[in-house]
């Protein structure tokens, strides 16, 4: 096993909010979110920004990488619990294939404070 893919993480998926006429809108449920923890993922660090504007923000990068062979079913719109951060998936997860077959999953998360 490679030292590189030895962090667990929880996948935080919150549904769709329905509103009274029983439409389903774009804001999520976080009070009613399902977890699945996923193991023997790497969870390295990415691009981090910081604006000191009016507020200051520091917006930090992760990038989520599986192993050779492994998929995980994560979102865009998901949140993943890693190293003690809340992190939002940020974009569209990559699913890379090599020769027709699915490689490995790559997703960018960022945390954002302030």
């Amino acid at each position: 096993m490679s030292v590189h893919y030895t962090q667990t993480v929880v996948i935080v998926r919150a549904p769709f909010v329905v509103d009274r006429y029983g439409n389903e809108t774009t804001v999520r449920d976080w009070a009613r979110a399902t977890r699945t923890t996923v193991r023997r993922v790497s969870v390295q660090p990415d691009v981090s920004t910081e604006d000191t504007g009016d507020r200051p923000v520091v917006v930090t990068g992760w990038r989520l990488t599986t192993r050779r062979g492994v998929d995980v079913d994560l979102q865009p719109g998901d949140r993943v619990v890693a190293l003690g951060r809340l992190l939002d998936v940020d974009g569209d997860v990559a699913r890379w294939t090599v020769s027709g077959r699915h490689h490995h999953t790559e997703a960018r998360l960022k945390e954002v404070i302030g």
